[in-house]
């Protein structure tokens, strides 16, 4: 039972709802049916409803009938054969024809006729010795002149040349020697009239080795020194045969480094051969085995 106010569902048969209190006599709508028990006569299952022997039985008669609703598949009248839907034509269709596309031939070279003018380009066997011709043995060439070698291409460096590039040299090495001392008198505090108080054989000999360095690396790098690539000049190996481009070893780079002091300390009379000599080498040059050349 419903109750009307609340809509309270219970199984209770009374004059009062459980779940409000409310009277059933006061209500004035009638009494909702209640849903019916069933029998067991009813269908079963959820298909139940769709009575379709029914349908069927109604409709046998009504198989005549142009309405296409009427007509469904599964109510077709079996008394029909079973003809195929899709009936071939009597006369079959001729098959269909594979047509290859025509291509014209390469055109050939006409093969030369024997008896024409191509006869006459084609080599033959001359088997009559008055045919052969006689071949005179030819008198070799004669040979060509050896190539003139590199060395002498090379020029001997002018004097004035190596005297600037010298100037350059020292006037560079003089620098560098005077921005070591004078930093390290400004790191010591003290002035140039108390250099005497630093210990000179340590500075001599970072002063010397500093020079050589720069000395021996310019001539293994290049050749060249700055003094030298501002004069046009390049020092390559003694050889004779050595071409201007030829680099100097580094160990004779540094020969030549250190042998500038041998030369120099004797009132520089070791440079003297290479302003006045024939080939215009110092003592450092024969040393290390080098010589100057114009770049």
């Amino acid at each position: 039972m419903r109750c009307p106010k609340c809509q309270y569902i219970s199984f209770d048969s009374g004059d009062r709802c459980r779940n409000c209190g409310y009277d059933f006599s006061l209500s004035d709508a009638p009494e909702a049916q209640d849903l019916p028990i069933k029998d067991g006569t009813e269908p079963i299952g959820p298909l139940g409803d769709f009575a379709l022997q029914t349908r069927r039985d109604s409709l046998s008669e009504d198989f005549s009938s142009e309405d296409p609703a009427v007509r469904l598949p599964l109510f077709q009248d079996p008394s029909l054969s079973d003809a195929p839907l899709v009936t071939p034509s009597a006369t079959p269709r001729a098959p269909l024809a594979v047509r290859r596309a025509t291509v014209a031939p390469a055109p050939t070279k006409p093969k030369p006729r024997r008896d024409g003018p191509a006869l006459a380009a084609e080599p033959r066997l001359a088997l009559d010795t008055a045919e052969i011709p006689i071949v005179r043995e030819r008198t070799p060439a004669p040979a060509a002149p050896p190539a003139t070698r590199a060395a002498d291409t090379v020029l001997t460096a002018p004097i004035l040349a190596r005297l600037c590039g010298g100037v350059i040299d020292l006037s560079i090495i003089g620098a560098i020697d005077f921005g070591v001392l004078y930093f390290t008198l400004k790191i010591c505090g003290l002035t140039f009239a108390q250099t005497t108080t630093l210990p000179l054989a340590p500075l001599i000999a970072f002063l010397l080795l500093l020079n050589g360095g720069y000395l021996a690396t310019f001539v293994a790098a290049g050749g060249q020194t700055i003094g030298k690539m501002a004069t046009g000049l390049r020092v390559i190996p003694g050889d004779p045969g050595a071409r201007a481009s030829e680099r100097v070893p580094f160990g004779h780079a540094i020969v030549r480094a250190a042998a500038y002091f041998i030369s120099a300390l004797p009132a520089g009379l070791g440079f003297a051969p290479a302003l006045f000599g024939a080939e215009r080498r110092g003592l450092h040059d024969r040393l290390a085995d080098t010589r100057v050349v114009k770049a």
